[in-house]
Parts: structure tokens; sequence; C-alpha cells
């Protein structure tokens, strides 16, 4: 992926780059909040710029009984601003909105600053 956080590993003396969604979706962000990775990390097709974190059942939503007459309020909603917080405070900003669909899906969309500085350093 073009957007990337540098892991060094002096251990293995080596440097791997991983996506900022990777990171929160599969590493380190999301076990840290909600003690496991997400089910789901997807980038859009037609968008390289856009990325897709899927819960099917947030673990926030877990204890937390909706009325039948609110049936489409997401309780998980707010994650979406957390992980907007994080990204953006990393130095990848983002626009994250959070939808039903596969679940929980958060929508993060990178900032066009993310996208040009990571082709300047594809190109070295």
């Amino acid at each position: 992926s073009p957007w990337a956080f540098l892991i060094c590993s002096s251990a293995l003396k080596e440097r791997t780059y991983l996506s900022p969604p990777t990171i929160l979706g599969k590493v380190s962000v999301w076990r840290s909040l909600f003690g496991k990775e997400a089910d789901k990390l997807e980038q859009a097709n037609d968008d390289d710029k856009t990325y897709y974190i899927i819960e099917k059942e947030p673990l926030v939503n877990t204890y937390i009984s909706v009325p039948k007459e609110n049936s489409t309020l997401n309780c998980a909603a707010f994650t979406g601003g957390i992980i907007e917080a994080i990204l953006t405070h990393s130095g990848f900003p983002a626009k994250v909105t959070v939808h039903w669909h596969k679940g929980t899906t958060l929508m993060i969309k990178f900032d066009e600053a993310v996208v040009a500085r990571d082709k300047v350093l594809e190109g070295r």
C-alpha cells in the first residue's frame, strides 16, 4: 500500500512498510482498543485513497440494547472519530465515516496530501 508507517525491527535489522489501515486494522491500534484484530480490511476498487475496516459485531455494541424504533442507530459509530483522530494526529489526515454494510463499516478517505507525499516517497 502506498501510505506507509516505517517499522524498524532491531532484532531483524530490516525495515517494513505498513499502511495506516493495516496498522489500525490488523496490527496494533485496533487490537489495543478492542482486544482483537478487525474482522476485515479492504481497499476500494476504484479509489486508491479509500479503505474500509469492517466489524461484523463491534465490541462496543455487545452490551447495548437498542429499542426497535431506533433500529438504525449504530452505537459503534463513535469509533470512526477515534480512528480519524489517530490517523490525523499521526500525520495521515483522513475523514472517517461509519456505515451499516456487512456489519459496521468504517470508510477511511485519506487526504490528497497523503497521496501526494506517498508518490514522492515511492519514487525514492
